[in-house]
This record gives structure tokens, sequence and C-alpha cells, in this order.
């Protein structure tokens, strides 16, 4: 009889024992409130809506605020009380978020999932609060439209030099002249202009003639909508494809089939064997381009024949040159490595 007696009650502290730690392990200290049940912090229960939290917390928070504190009227220090106003702000925070809350419950209900509710918890705290995707477009915007105002400066910045150039002067002259944009009548009467705004006149179809008759290349040609940024972005999957379908094309005509180059694709090869974008490639007189086309610089070896030669010029006409001679002079007497005393 007593044996049965202690059996039954130590099974009784056991379950007591058991119950005590899986209450204790739900709360985890350091998230949320700690070892406190947000719940008892406010005095409010799991049934409780938002406006009871509310309600309780604002009562709390006017009993404990460091503002309102007064000494002896709650029988708490100014540091007890700062503790427990901010015990109730983090209470309070936590449950008036609706998605907040179902991860403090599911943490009550399931305190086993030790890991997984310190990884809910950081991964809410340290989200950024704006979405990341609105961010990046953002900052691609605005760089596109940096990029597009840059380009346009440049362009402007090309056109003004330009007009002070006696030599493109001249010729957007005798073209506007050709066009009979200067043969005008001279004005009389009410019409007539002063000198100065047919001066002006003169100067912006001047300007238009250098804006539509010379082409401008490299750093500050005319800017084009479809080469910033956002464009090329939006592009990118029909610019993937099309380079996908040149090349499975040019590998069906000229490897599978093997068709002759046409004129196209030896200088696409010649650009490609001088290692030059295709604005250089523009950028060259058409006699040359039609040199590379007679000496047959699309074939490989024709093309390390050039380039040994052009490198030969390169050496004999720096070997001639007066500059680089006095340059090669300073290097070898006051150049890097030169070693002297100190001047102090």
């Amino acid at each position: 009889m007593a044996a049965s007696v202690e059996l039954r009650l130590t099974l009784w502290i056991c379950f007591v024992f058991i119950l005590g730690f899986s209450s204790v392990a739900a709360l985890i200290e350091g998230l949320y409130c700690g070892t406190q049940s947000c719940y008892d912090v406010l005095g409010v229960s799991r049934e409780s809506s938002k406006a009871e939290i509310g309600r309780a917390y604002r009562q709390l928070a006017r009993k404990y605020h460091p503002d309102r504190y007064q000494p002896g009227e709650t029988g708490d220090t100014r540091d007890t009380a700062q503790q427990k106003f901010m015990l109730v702000a983090t209470a309070y925070e936590t449950l008036k978020d609706e998605e907040l809350r179902k991860d403090y419950d599911y943490m009550l209900d399931h305190p086993e999932e030790y890991y997984s509710h310190y990884y809910t918890y950081y991964r809410r705290r340290l989200a950024p609060k704006v979405d990341v995707r609105i961010v990046i477009l953002v900052t691609i915007c605005a760089i596109s439209l940096f990029q597009y105002y840059s380009w346009w400066s440049s362009y402007t910045e090309a056109i003004n030099y330009l007009m002070t150039v006696p030599k493109y002067r001249i010729q957007a002259a005798e073209l506007a002249k050709q066009q009979g944009l200067l043969n005008r009548t001279k004005e009389k009467g009410k019409n007539r202009r002063s000198k100065e705004e047919i001066r002006e006149e003169e100067e912006q179809i001047i300007r238009d003639i250098i804006k539509t008759k010379i082409d401008i290349k490299g750093g500050y040609q005319k800017p084009n909508v479809s080469d910033i940024l956002l464009c090329k972005i939006i592009l990118f999957p029909y610019h993937l494809c099309t380079f996908v379908a040149w090349h499975c094309s040019w590998f069906y005509r000229f490897t599978v089939r093997g068709e002759e180059y046409g004129d196209e694709e030896r200088l696409y090869i010649i650009r490609k064997n001088m290692k030059m974008s295709q604005a250089q490639f523009d950028s060259l007189d058409s006699g040359l381009i039609e040199t590379f086309l007679k000496q047959q610089l699309w074939l490989k070896d024709n093309y390390e024949v050039y380039r040994e030669q052009q490198e030969e010029e390169m050496k004999m006409k720096m070997a001639t040159d007066s500059r680089w001679k006095r340059y090669r002079r300073w290097m070898r007497s006051e150049g890097p490595g030169r070693i002297t005393f100190a001047d102090d």
C-alpha cells in the first residue's frame, strides 16, 4: 500500500516537472519578452482583441513611463520602472502585429522547435522594411537618367566645340546656302529684325547643319535611349535571342554548309582580329577598310603578316621621331629609377 502511494507521488511530481519544463522552454531568453509571457506582461489573454491589447498597453505605459515616474507611487525605482516600461513596450510591439503575434503563439504552442523560433524571430527583425525590388528598380532608373543626362552634356559640349572650328563652320555655311537657308531677302517695314536676331538665327542654322551632317563617334556621340541601362535590361532577352540565333546561323552557314564569306562577314572577322569595337571600326577611313579587304586580312596568316608589318613600321617611326628621342633621353637621365641625392 505504501509502495503504491510512493509510486503515485513520484509520477505526479514527474508530471508536474514536465509541465513546468515545457512552459519554461516555450519562453526563450532574448526572444520577444524573454522568459515572461507577453500576454502576462500586459495582463491579457490569448483571446484578447487588438483593441483590448492596446487599452492594456496604454494603462501600463502611463504607469511606468519614465516621464510620468513619481518616486514611491509604484514602489519601484526609476531604473526598475524604466525596465518594466521597456518590457511592456516590447510586449505591445509583439502582440499588436498580426503576423508577429502568430509567430509568438506558434512558439508558445511548439516549444520543441527551438532553432526554428530563433530563425523566424531574427528573419523578421533583420528583413528590410522596403521591398528590395523597388529599391533596385529606383536605383536603375536613377542611373539611367544620370547616364542620359551625362551623354547629352557631352554631345552638347562636342557641338559647341565644332561651332568654334572654322573648317566645320565654313562647310556648314556652304551647305546652308545651297539649301537656301541663308539666302533670304532683306526684311522691310515692321517685320524687320535686328542684327542680333539675324545672327542668332544664322548660328542656329549652322548648329543644326553640324548636328545633322557630322557623325560624331566615341564618347561624344548623340545619345540614344536604347543605350541606357534600363533599356538594356528590358531588351536583354531580345538581344540574347538575337545573339544566339546569329551564332547558330553563322555556324550552320560557314561551318556545316561551307559557304564563302561575304564582305560583311569578312569585315566582321577583320574587326575581331584587330580587337576593335564596332564604333571604332566604323570610324576608320573607307579607303583603309578597302585596303583590309584587298589584303584579305580575314585570313589569320595574312593578318599576322600585316600585324608584324605594322609593328615594324611603328618601331621605325618611333626610332626616327624627335619627340620620342627626347622622351627616351629624359627616361634615361631623369625618369623613374634614377638614383640621386635628396635635394633637402
